[in-house]
């Protein structure tokens, strides 16, 4: 089971490359979501990790896949501009699957 990252800049791809997580830099929704649905659909990974503005692409897509499918874990990371002041991604994701506030 393989690791693959799904970034909007090469920064955050080379950190992954080095180590060892191979991946894929986006520019664009559509470019986005046929990158996504590649890398859900292969057997092979187990995590796909999403640079937030990679994630931001396409929300709606992100979202469903994640309260949807148990594998492979969509995970969103931050990007080289940090983390934004937001609720923490955990926290929202088990809000929005089970309602419940923690």
């Amino acid at each position: 089971m393989k690791m693959y990252l799904i970034s909007d800049n090469t920064d955050s791809y080379i950190g992954m490359r080095l180590a060892g997580i191979d991946g894929v830099v986006v520019d664009s929704r559509q470019r986005f979501v046929a990158e996504f649905t590649s890398a859900i659909d292969d057997k092979e990974v187990a995590v796909v990790l999403l640079t937030k503005k990679a994630a931001e692409l396409d929300a709606e897509l992100v979202e469903k896949t994640k309260l949807s499918r148990s594998v492979p874990l969509v995970v969103e990371i931050p990007d080289k501009y940090g983390r934004e002041k937001e609720m923490d991604s955990i926290t929202k994701y088990v809000r929005d699957a089970i309602g419940l506030n923690i």
